[in-house]
């Protein structure tokens, strides 16, 4: 017997199910302007140095300020102030149109530097000079707020499946509201740069509880509306962000604004029911019960104490394995279908979340007011979610996720060939490949959620969420690599969207599939494939050898048949 089969019986779409999607609805629109904060907070503005020591004994009284700025700070190639460098010395001569400024004496910024503040009152550049030598530093902030949500990740996945999807979930709301308010108010970079990364550890939590509470309750008709329509929160938090950034353009105000509405998920808390599925795997039977007959009386169907699902019926439906069994992240990797599918879940996570964020990262350099651009980011991915909601249905979830990844590295192809002067070309192609990175986040996580067992699915979201921040957590690095070469970060961001996105065929579709509730399924699952893949009529040697081909020549399989096997030879015991 199987938990579909409850389901069934009590409606696994109806009011309740609606009702766990708005109380996480105000979580998820957190997460976002938390994830995407640094495009605001880690802002670099316009800035020049400091030439207040150069007018001693009042020097520059006659002049302007564009005048003392020509005879104290040299010009660069774009025709602005330099940003590191100003003069040993004022140079009235500079004063004349025919005067050459080239050859004379510069010497580093020694006393501060003046910011442009009509864009942002305060940045984290601004409030403690991270320009010049320490240009680093603000990108470098979000590499560390990310390496937290990688370790929340690991730690999370374990505690959620050890004790419950609810009880960590009010866990990780108390830690970013406590850690998120402290940042806000940090003295020094050192403090904000490690209550940053507390908080990334926090927001882990929210993440995977609230996407696996919502799929765990529904059917498997509706399992990619929920995870599709709910994910639209993530698009309108996004959105908000633009609108709160340009409404408090000061870095300590933006963070509390941003965490505020976490307050309200606490007090909604309450009413979030526990996982069903996770109680039965862990022997919880008379929770499970009330939490099954809750749902029965919201849905407006037969109370289960009334129906043939009855206690002793429900014992039944536990996992085959021993019920006080712990499970770990080293089950993940234990059995060979188990292994496999962890493998090359890791490498598409990887690569979707570093080019969705290697793209949104980037907001500069199409030509547009960076909040506009940062706006229509986020506007796209409404259009993209819905696209994928009908795609998942139609064409499955394998599919959609190489489809969407390949054509995310095609959009990024594009751009590196387009010149810089069609920026209106560029811009529409980089907002497509936008929301198509989107997309293929999107289907990530619900074809993630259906392909783990329930016995180790948020282990497993755990493992992919800890892959998928390591992606992120370099994604700002990556970007740093334009100093070395300007195409470099796109060349590596369409690379692995393109390699992630060849793996994702080898994955099976799970569209209409009952979600697996053990290890066994998995394996089980395995045993099937392994005996088609044996059909083949030649050996396994010959499809290795031929495998970078787009076909084999003697057999004529395809590449994905020839990898499929393999991949799981690798895992074969």
């Amino acid at each position: 017997m199987k938990f579909e089969s409850i389901l069934e019986e009590i409606d696994g779409f109806g009011p309740f199910q609606i009702a766990i999607i708005a109380l996480l609805c105000t979580p998820r629109i957190v997460l976002p302007c938390h994830f995407l904060l640094d495009n605001f907070i880690a802002a670099v503005p316009p800035h020049h140095c400091d030439i207040s020591t150069l007018d001693e004994g009042g020097l520059f009284r006659n002049l302007t300020q564009e005048q003392r700025l020509t005879v104290s700070v040299p010009v660069g190639d774009n025709g602005d102030p330099k940003s590191c460098e100003m003069f040993a010395e004022p140079q009235f001569q500079l004063l004349s149109n025919s005067s050459n400024s080239s050859g004379l004496q510069t010497v580093q910024c020694h006393s501060g530097w003046v910011y442009d503040n009509s864009t942002f009152t305060s940045t984290l550049a601004t409030e403690w000079d991270l320009v010049c030598d320490r240009k680093s530093l603000p990108k470098t902030t979000g590499t560390i707020f990310f390496s937290g949500v990688m370790i929340g990740a690991v730690a999370f996945g374990f505690l959620c499946d050890k004790y419950g999807r609810k009880k960590t979930l009010l866990a990780s709301y108390i830690m970013v509201i406590i850690f998120g308010f402290s940042s806000a108010f940090a003295n020094s970079y050192i403090l904000f740069a490690v209550l940053r990364f507390l908080t990334g550890f926090g927001l882990t939590g929210i993440t995977i509880n609230s996407l696996v509470l919502s799929i765990e309750w529904v059917d498997v008709g509706h399992r990619s509306f929920i995870g599709v329509i709910g994910s639209l929160a993530w698009s309108v938090g996004n959105m908000l962000l633009a609108g709160f950034a340009v409404l408090v353009n000061d870095w300590r105000p933006l963070i509390m604004t941003v965490t505020a509405p976490l307050g309200f998920a606490v007090l909604t808390w309450w009413w979030v029911p526990e996982s069903a599925r996770w109680l039965l795997a862990n022997g919880k039977m008379e929770e499970a019960q009330y939490y099954l007959d809750r749902c029965a009386k919201i849905n407006k169907r037969k109370n289960l104490n009334a129906s043939k699902f009855k206690i002793e019926t429900l014992a039944n439906i536990q996992v085959q394995e021993k019920q006080d069994r712990n499970y770990s992240y080293i089950d993940l990797f234990k059995t060979p279908k188990m292994r496999t599918l962890s493998l090359m879940m890791g490498i598409v996570w990887y690569g979707v979340s570093s080019t969705y964020y290697g793209i949104s990262l980037n907001i500069s350099g199409f030509g547009l007011n960076m909040y506009l651009t940062h706006f229509i980011y986020a506007a796209i991915e409404v259009p993209a979610k819905l696209m994928v909601y009908f795609l998942l249905n139609v064409i499955g979830r394998r599919k959609c996720q190489a489809g969407t990844l390949l054509l995310t590295g095609t959009c990024v192809i594009i751009n590196i060939f387009v010149p810089k002067d069609l920026w209106h070309l560029r811009a529409v192609v980089a907002i497509l490949g936008k929301g198509l990175s989107e997309a293929s986040v999107t289907t990530s996580f619900l074809y993630t959620t259906e392909l783990y067992p329930t016995v180790v699915r948020q282990n497993g979201l755990g493992y992919t969420s800890f892959i998928s921040r390591l992606g992120v957590s370099i994604a700002p690095l990556i970007l740093l690599l334009e100093d070395v070469w300007t195409l470099l970060p796109q060349i590596i961001i369409c690379t692995l969207a393109i390699i992630s996105g060849l793996v994702s065929l080898l994955l099976p579709e799970t569209l209409n599939v009952r979600l697996p509730e053990t290890i066994d399924d998995i394996e089980e699952s395995r045993k099937k494939s392994l005996s088609s893949l044996k059909s083949c009529p030649y050996n396994f040697r010959h499809c290795v050898h031929s495998w970078p081909y787009l076909l084999c020549p003697r057999c004529l399989l395809t590449a994905r048949h020839c990898l499929q096997y393999l991949f799981n030879s690798f895992g074969h015991e």
